[in-house]
């Protein structure tokens, strides 16, 4: 009898056994399962995702597919990324009015919701370039003088020195950077719009696009110095040139003619 009592269990055992696996379960459970703030953000995205579908269906669709894929009158979008689309609406450049060789920077007709959104369903199509965040393009501590000489050596030949812009060939032509916002240069840089290459962070770093960003603020942006007067739209001795010739030889001119018809008359009186 003693031995048999000895191997009966205590009445609490079975419960302190249940409360265990429990509790295992729930840590399970809690590891394993999706969390509130990732759960909000996906449908957050899901919801952006349709809106976007939903405002691209109206605004896009009948030059590049109803499903991004490109057609007669516009590109496929798949693959391009959030970056191009927050570039290409947020300057206005689409939707495009009419095709022509070059799409014209313009007014931005949605607003940054409305881009954050489109981007979302357009980057839902396949992996591209990321929109990128304020502390990618943000200049702050880069090196001017360094991203002066990255400029000039990767960009200055179509958009000038200063980044006034150019003439290319066909009509096509280099826009001014004057009054462009950091977020849309960096996004210039990181997808290629049109007719300028693409500088991916496996070309050309982050870092290096933030200093080119810095040195246009220096040379472009609101309050920079001239040292010499008027800039003449800063584009160098094609337009000091022109201005020479026109203005100072006029001048010359209009002397020339001026003493020659006074020393007539004095001769004569």
């Amino acid at each position: 009898m003693k031995k048999l009592s000895a191997r009966r269990r205590h009445p609490l055992a079975a419960l302190v056994v249940l409360l265990v696996a429990l509790t295992a379960i729930g840590g399970l459970y809690a590891a394993l399962a999706p969390a509130p703030k990732a759960q909000a953000d996906d449908s957050s995205q899901s919801l952006a995702i349709e809106e976007g579908k939903r405002l691209y269906t109206v605004g896009c669709s009948s030059c590049h597919g109803t499903s991004g894929q490109g057609g007669s009158d516009g590109p496929s979008l798949v693959g391009v990324g959030s970056a191009a689309v927050d570039f290409q609406v947020g300057t206005g450049r689409m939707p495009a009015q009419q095709p022509g060789a070059q799409v014209p920077r313009k007014k931005v007709i949605y607003d940054q919701k409305q881009i954050d959104q489109l981007a979302a369903y357009i980057a839902s199509l396949g992996p591209g370039p990321v929109t990128p965040t304020e502390e990618q393009y943000d200049p702050a501590g880069a090196d001017k003088a360094r991203g002066g000489e990255l400029f000039r050596t990767n960009c200055a030949q179509c958009h000038n020195y200063q980044g006034k812009g150019g003439a290319l060939t066909h009509g096509k032509y280099a826009p001014t950077l004057e009054g462009v916002s950091n977020k849309h240069l960096y996004e210039a840089m990181l997808t290629g719009p049109q007719n300028m290459p693409s500088f991916p962070d496996t070309t050309m770093p982050e870092e290096n696009k933030r200093e080119i960003i810095a040195y246009l603020d220096a040379v472009n942006g609101e309050g920079a110095p001239s040292p010499g007067g008027m800039s003449l739209g800063s584009l160098g001795p094609v337009t000091e040139g022109l201005f020479g010739w026109i203005f100072g030889l006029g001048a010359l001119i209009a002397c020339a003619i001026w003493l020659a018809a006074h020393t007539t008359k004095a001769k004569k009186s």
